[in-house]
């Protein structure tokens, strides 16, 4: 229960790097503060878990304390605790912590079941992740011998999480040709160990001999893993494998492998780890330590009801395009559906003072819904005192309960120069602020307030067709409810119609939603013709007709049959809006949901805002979704923005759910809002889709000469890709454009840097490119040229690219944005040897003669075969020998039956 967005309590205002975290953390004299781990609902009730907690972030703080040398380390964590479990006298109560902004989520989901630690991280290099996802059975130490200890593990998360480094080892790609042979992926590549086959069955595996290189590339087998040795001397690097005992540092540019084919070195333009963090806001603000750190503090903070205050504007304004019914729709949708069964909501209205229309009530029924919705403020008049209304806000809460983790809807329309005044009130309050600014004139302080306290910003023009304020207030779900608990909104679509139009559509009730689904009309001057048929074909009647706050809406009762809902609506010269919301069919199947993300809520031209959406039915990912972005000015001009998940340009990772898009079509400063709209997608085999950013696998180790394996990775039903019919609609906040010029707006933006650079080569000479296109204006048009440039050295190519060879692309036309392109060149004859390897980028140039940033690097290596009779692994031997004891004939020739059997498997391909 509880809503929203839910960020940061800060004393001193700043701006977030990268992309836009709801973190509560801080670095306070090299400490981090105010780091949240969060228990979710999900999870049985377990006491030790509190103290596994305790445990891993009390061993990590030194560990990051030695690998940061000296700079960091962790000073304080606040535990959230479900609302399920037991109350105890030493648990609080929170104050702006939320499951929604906590950066640790302990659930007992995984997204492919076997417990992985992995960070959510959708944005650039060098940008915060999300949020940190572990288990139970993780934090229990049920898991050490798969991912190491838990303090480890941990430190490696936190890397990308709050500096926004990348994995230095590859599950796709192992091993990669240097000079001509095969080095396994790893950084340092002082790491030593041996290559070995692995072959598993049956939750064991065991050594089939060396690894063989394959004639034809030079490499080894897909069976042949790189096990290190137990005992190393290497201090290098967490990100690569934490767990090997003598690793305590990230990888420096003095030792970094710039050559392994990872995503640290595609994603970050060969920097090593440590450059990254020595980038970061976190270490240009400390200095090393001299004296050893505290040990970490925790507060045991338990979840509560929701409680929540509305402050709305009723001033003279409001009368103004029909705003004040607006904002009675609005809130009665929220009123109505959204705001939890059980909450605590109270009601103020504002103008040049603070009028208390109805103290806390908790939501126990309908009809205390009904009478909630009777206190909303029906005539406007009179100045704008937004302090007022919130001082009478905290009085109305502290009635009943402390303001801590309490929750304010504020709405305005107009500005008031007192704002300032009550800014210290808020901090000291611990309540999170969520605004709602409407229109082009609402006070400009808002964001602050938002911000300051963790609250969600949201914005509405006065188009109402927009269905702007009905989606900002729909958006106001807890931040700490259950999936199952939220209402999700399906639909949300207006027009302007003219004699006797007719709005016609349907929406797609999927099996994952149903209960309480409800669906709204609102229009402007007159009630229209109102027809609703469910996926039976069966005309739905019993609206509920509001004239006077100009709306009908209609519960369906039990829970809204699977299928399209038809509807028609008819009317004459106005505005009508569709809005259908709904919760989760069952507490135990997750709902799909669509969660909107953008990397600033500031954005300063002529830099770039980028949008994510993330679609989830719950821990897995929706993929080949239809997924935009409606990006709405101050001025009311719309902007319909293709989302995408093909790990090119703002999108970090193919197929993983996560659809994104740089957007660049600014046409004034001020105040934008995002609506995100989602259609059909599919949900497909989890083995395709292993959560990105996570502690690597621990295959085995080489331990005193002898091969040692760990279990293989617990193995998933190949599943069909599922087709999935649903739409959802969600509000994606505002962001504050500034320095924006005035019409016509110069061409600034370059095209976006090409991530996804890959290379091959035919034979001796004739290498083959792919990529995606980037466009004009970052990942928007379409490019002018490409210029292509090799080197035999890699660091070469990144700080020389101008001097580096130029390939010849006279003839490559560059396709629209996000399109594949394929290229192919011949390396001049006898130019370069056996082993050689070729190192290639691009550039892309725009119109304006504008130059992307240097592509990631992709490499060939030049490799004349061998004429080995055989270079598979096919005739390594399946098992070790094993002694036969038996005595008894039989068995003997079934064991040699049953080991002729296996070999024959592999040979043909069956293992």
């Amino acid at each position: 229960m509880g809503s929203l967005k839910s960020s940061v309590f800060i004393l001193v205002l700043h701006l977030l790097e990268g992309v836009l975290s709801n973190s509560l953390i801080q670095l306070n004299k090299n400490g981090y503060e105010g780091i949240v781990i969060a228990i979710d609902h999900d999870v049985p009730e377990d006491e030790a878990l509190i103290q596994h907690i305790k445990d891993m972030v009390t061993r990590a703080s030194p560990y990051l304390f030695e690998a940061t040398g000296k700079r960091f380390y962790f000073k304080d964590v606040a535990i959230l605790i479900p609302e399920s479990w037991k109350t105890k006298p030493e648990y609080e109560r929170p104050k702006l912590e939320t499951i929604k902004n906590a950066d640790v989520l302990v659930s007992v989901t995984s997204p492919v079941g076997e417990d992985q630690p992995h960070t959510e991280h959708v944005g650039a290099c060098g940008e915060k992740g999300l949020r940190i996802h572990l288990t139970p059975n993780f934090l229990a130490g049920k898991k050490l011998k798969e991912y190491g200890p838990q303090e480890r593990a941990f430190l490696h998360e936190w890397a990308h999480l709050r500096w926004g480094v990348f994995d230095e080892y590859n599950n796709e790609e192992k091993f990669y040709l240097s000079k001509g042979k095969p080095e396994a992926v790893r950084c340092s590549a002082a790491i030593t160990g041996e290559n070995v086959v692995r072959w598993c069955q049956g939750g064991s595996c065991v050594n089939k001999g060396t690894c063989r290189k394959d004639k034809l590339t030079g490499l080894y087998g897909k069976d042949c893993v790189f096990l290190p040795d137990k005992q190393q001397v290497e201090k290098a690097s967490v990100m690569y494998s934490q767990t090997i005992d003598s690793v305590v540092e990230f990888c420096t540019e003095k030792n970094h492998n710039k050559e392994a084919p990872n995503a640290q070195n595609q994603r970050c333009n060969l920097r090593s780890t440590w450059e990254v963090i020595q980038g970061s806001e976190d270490y240009r603000q400390s200095t090393p330590m001299t004296t050893q750190p505290p040990t970490p503090t925790f507060s045991l903070l338990q979840i509560a009801q929701r409680i929540l205050c509305l402050v709305l504007d009723k001033s003279g304004s409001m009368i103004d395009d029909d705003r004040l019914n607006r904002l009675n729709q609005a809130s009665k949708l929220f009123l109505l559906q959204t705001v939890e069964q059980g909450s605590w909501v109270g009601m103020v209205t504002f103008d040049s003072a603070a009028y208390v229309k109805s103290k806390l009530k908790q939501i126990k029924s309908a009809a205390d819904r009904d009478l909630l919705t009777k206190s909303l403020p029906t005539v406007p008049a009179g100045g704008t005192s937004i302090c007022s209304g919130l001082q009478a806000a905290f009085t109305v809460i502290k009635k009943k309960y402390p303001t801590d983790g309490s929750e304010i809807v504020l709405l305005t329309d107009g500005e008031d120069n007192n704002i300032g005044a009550c800014f210290d009130l808020v901090k000291k309050s611990g309540a999170i602020i969520h605004t709602v600014a409407l229109g082009p004139a609402a006070a400009k302080e808002l964001e602050q307030l938002s911000t300051m306290t963790g609250g969600l910003q949201t914005y509405a023009s006065d188009q109402a067709q927009n269905n702007g304020l009905v989606d900002a207030f729909a958006a106001l779900s807890s931040g700490n409810g259950a999936a199952s608990q939220r209402s999700i909104q399906l639909e949300s679509r207006g027009a302007n119609l003219q004699k006797d139009q007719w709005m016609n559509g349907s929406v797609i009730v999927d099996s994952t939603v149903g209960k309480d689904t409800l669906f709204l009309v609102t229009w402007t001057t007159q009630a229209p013709q109102i027809l609703l048929w469910d996926p039976s074909g069966t005309k739905q009647s019993g609206f509920v007709v509001d004239p006077a706050t100009k709306m009908a809406y209609l519960q369906v009762p039990g829970t809204a049959k699977v299928g399209h809902w038809k509807y028609s609506l008819k009317a004459s010269s106005q505005t009508l809006t569709l809005t259908v919301t709904s919760r989760a069919a069952s507490a135990t199947v997750p709902p799909i949901t669509v969660t909107p993300v953008v990397n600033t809520n500031t954005a300063n031209f002529p830099s770039p805002v980028t949008v994510y959406a993330t679609l989830r039915q719950g821990v897995s990912p929706i993929l080949r979704a239809s997924v935009t972005a409606l990006i709405e000015s101050v001025n009311g001009k719309t902007v319909t923005l293709e989302l995408l998940d093909n790990g090119a340009g703002a999108d970090a990772t193919k197929n993983d759910g996560v659809y994104s898009r740089f957007f660049t079509a600014f046409d004034t400063n001020g105040r934008y809002s995002i609506k995100i709209r989602a259609l059909g997608g599919i949900t497909t085999d989890k083995q395709r889709t292993l959560p990105q950013n996570g502690v690597m696998y621990i295959d085995g180790w080489i331990e005193n000469g002898e091969v040692k394996f760990n279990p293989p990775r617990p193995e998933t039903n190949t599943v069909q890709d599922k087709q999935l019919c649903f739409t959802r609609t969600s509000s994606g906040g505002s962001f504050m454009a500034s320095n924006v010029p005035s019409a016509p707006i110069p061409d600034l933006f370059p095209p976006c840097r090409v991530t996804d650079l890959t290379a091959s080569i035919q034979g001796h000479k004739l290498v083959n490119l792919t990529w995606t296109a980037p466009g004009d204006d970052y990942d928007h048009g379409r490019a002018s040229k490409y210029i292509i440039r090799i080197s035999t050295n890699i660091a070469d190519l990144r700080d020389k690219f101008n001097t580096s060879i130029q390939v010849n692309t006279t003839n490559l036309i560059p396709k629209e944005a996000n399109s594949e392109e394929i290229f192919e060149f011949e390396l001049e004859d006898d130019s370069f040897g056996n082993g050689t390897d070729i190192f290639i980028a691009i550039r892309a140039v725009d119109k304006s003669n504008l130059k992307s940033e240097i592509s990631n690097i992709a490499r060939v290596s030049l490799f004349i075969p061998t004429e080995e009779k055989s270079t598979s692994n096919d005739t390594a031997p399946l098992c070790p020998d094993v002694s036969i004891n038996s005595t008894i004939p039989g068995i003997h020739v079934l064991k040699i039956m049953w080991k002729w059997l296996g070999e024959m498997q592999v040979t043909l391909g069956l293992h």
